[in-house]
């Protein structure tokens, strides 16, 4: 095996590490390490839960003595900041590794290239990119909120082949079979948070909650919650507000109308207004602000329509059930009528496959030309 297919196995190998611990580290990226010496695996390790040890500590101390003269493989570059754990360039330097071979670069400020000039400081041969590509798209949330400043925003959508999401009447469960419900599950657990509009939670009363994990480590971490709300119309009874971590954006300024939520525990935020809509530009922000990473929106047509217009969706994970609901059921998108082909939204398909009866595509826009 050649020396680039060596470092690209055991690469994978960390890669398959990080996605052990995306459903725990939220905020923090999920970061997957091995440690390897002559041509034998020694440690390995992913991140933590937000405040302990992450994943180049995890695999140091699956190591132990054997790490000495050992490559470190890492999906991003190990930080260099004191933050709520001591770095990590120190730590593999302490532990004596003699080369470290990293997928991507770091692009938070604190960290940025300085993890690795710490390394090359002392001595340590360096190898950057290997498999990149496949790291990036495994830390996409967090280079977002880095590079972009906002989450990376999902919409997941269930529909039936003719692209309806409910009746006429607002009969929408269930569209799709249990596998594609318990696949959503991991959606939600992945994400940092959940974003839905008073439209649904007064037709739907939903939770926005993970109620079950199968196959991989979870510690029962919910995603925070935040419904959009202008009017302030959510009940106070409502099923997703009964535990915390709730947010509610609106437009209503009335300081006695907010006290009953936040005797509840929930947070109000009252945003911009865009043509007497929530400023949906501000929204991202608030998530931004929020330290959050990948963000999922299950709302109804209209959110969906305007967030589609904002430009802020970066996927939408479709779920297509084969049904036909027919004439008059309700559209997964609402918006203005298109008058020309130009202007359609335009998707590449990014991964498709079998759900138990019901179809899973993953769809990324388009970035159109200038």
């Amino acid at each position: 095996m050649s020396d680039a297919a060596n470092d690209a196995y055991w690469m994978s190998l960390a890669l398959a590490q990080a996605r052990l611990g995306m459903f725990i580290t939220s905020p923090n990226p999920s970061v997957g390490c091995v440690l390897v010496k002559d041509g034998q695996l020694v440690g390995q390790g992913h991140t933590q839960p937000a405040g302990q040890a992450h994943a180049e500590v995890m695999a140091l101390r699956d190591a132990g003595a054997a790490v000495k003269g050992a490559t470190a493989y890492v999906t991003l570059e190990p930080c260099s900041h004191f933050g709520r754990t001591p770095p990590c360039a120190d730590a593999l330097i302490n532990a004596g590794i003699a080369r470290l071979v990293i997928a991507a670069h770091d692009p938070n400020p604190l960290v940025a290239g300085q993890g690795l000039q710490r390394i090359a400081a002392a001595g340590i041969e360096i190898k950057t990119g290997v498999l990149e590509p496949e790291a990036l798209e495994h830390h996409k949330g967090f280079i977002s909120r880095m590079t972009r400043h906002r989450p990376w925003l999902r919409l997941k959508i269930a529909t039936s082949l003719d692209g309806k999401t409910a009746l006429a009447n607002g009969q929408s469960q269930w569209i799709t079979g249990p596998e594609a419900r318990r696949d959503v599950q991991a959606l939600r657990a992945r994400s940092c948070a959940m974003v839905t509009g008073i439209g649904t939670v007064l037709a739907d009363n939903p939770r926005l909650n993970v109620r079950e994990i199968e196959g991989q480590p979870w510690t029962g971490r919910q995603p925070a919650r935040v419904i959009l709300d202008s009017r302030l119309r959510t009940p106070i009874n409502s099923q997703i507000l009964d535990t915390l971590g709730v947010s509610i954006i609106t437009l209503e300024p009335d300081t006695s109308l907010h006290q009953p939520y936040l005797d509840k525990g929930v947070e109000i935020k009252v945003a911009e207004s865009d043509n007497g809509k929530i400023s949906l530009q501000s929204l991202s922000d608030y998530l931004h602000h929020q330290g959050w990473n990948e963000v999922t929106v299950e709302a109804g047509a209209i959110l969906n329509g305007s967030l589609m217009r904002s430009g802020l969706v970066d996927e939408i994970v479709l779920y297509q059930a084969p049904v036909f609901l027919g004439q008059g059921a309700r559209d997964m998108l609402a918006g203005p009528e298109l008058t020309s082909l130009a202007q359609a939204y335009r998707f590449d398909i990014h991964e498709q496959q079998i759900v138990g009866q019901d179809v899973r595509t993953v769809l990324r826009p388009v970035m159109k030309e200038h």
